[in-house]
């Protein structure tokens, strides 16, 4: 290993020391976050466009690669936590869970609560239907739509997969203490209800009709 390396290390531990996210007992993962931090304002969006002619909010933009970053991460760690459940791993799992907690939905209103488009959530549901993990019905009202429920396979597969999902959801919060948790979560409820709106009412509108309406 070069000394030139070691003495930089050196360094970075020296100011992570004098700076104010160092606490007495800090340890690795503490130094880890911190120059994660260190490194995200370092190539922050005022930086980035500081030569050129653009204006640029360092806040909003911030929360968008922070949004983008965290759901890269979960994706991977989902896909570890559900690593003995493969036909799960990826966003099958969301759909049986939505269904246990709201039976007999219909395809679309399946597909519109998970967020998806139609394309994408109708493939996720074909799957799920050919595994043997979902069984459909005739809507009573409207033949022309289906109602899905989760068989016994299913069910056995959700009660299986309980325990990883509640240990990637703990791992997912990181060390947030609990009054850090709530309040994380009623402004992930607030964002998500907005672009909730966004999503059902304006689905076919492009981003200037939006930020007209909601800007």
């Amino acid at each position: 290993m070069q000394t030139d390396f070691i003495i930089e290390l050196l360094h970075q531990v020296k100011e992570f020391e004098n700076s104010g996210a160092y606490k007495p007992n800090a340890n690795v993962d503490d130094f880890r976050m911190w120059m994660n931090d260190k490194k995200y304002a370092d190539e922050s969006p005022t930086k980035l466009f500081k030569n050129e002619n653009h204006q640029v909010s360092f806040t909003e933009n911030e929360i968008c690669k922070q949004v983008l970053l965290l759901g890269r991460y979960s994706k991977l760690l989902i896909r570890k936590g559900l690593g003995e459940f493969p036909e799960l791993a990826n966003e099958e799992f969301t759909y049986l869970y939505r269904l246990k907690d709201e039976p007999d939905l219909t395809k679309i209103q399946l597909i519109e609560k998970n967020g998806h488009e139609k394309q994408t959530g109708t493939q996720i549901i074909k799957k799920l239907l050919e595994a043997g993990f979902l069984e459909e019905k005739n809507d009573a009202e409207d033949k022309r739509s289906k109602r899905l429920n989760l068989t016994k396979k299913s069910e056995e597969i959700f009660h299986a997969s309980v325990s990883n999902v509640n240990i990637t959801s703990k791992i997912l919060s990181g060390k947030l203490n609990d009054s850090e948790k709530s309040e994380f979560l009623k402004i992930l409820k607030k964002l998500n209800e907005f672009h909730s709106h966004i999503y059902t009412d304006y689905k076919s509108a492009d981003i200037g009709e939006i930020i007209k309406v909601f800007g």
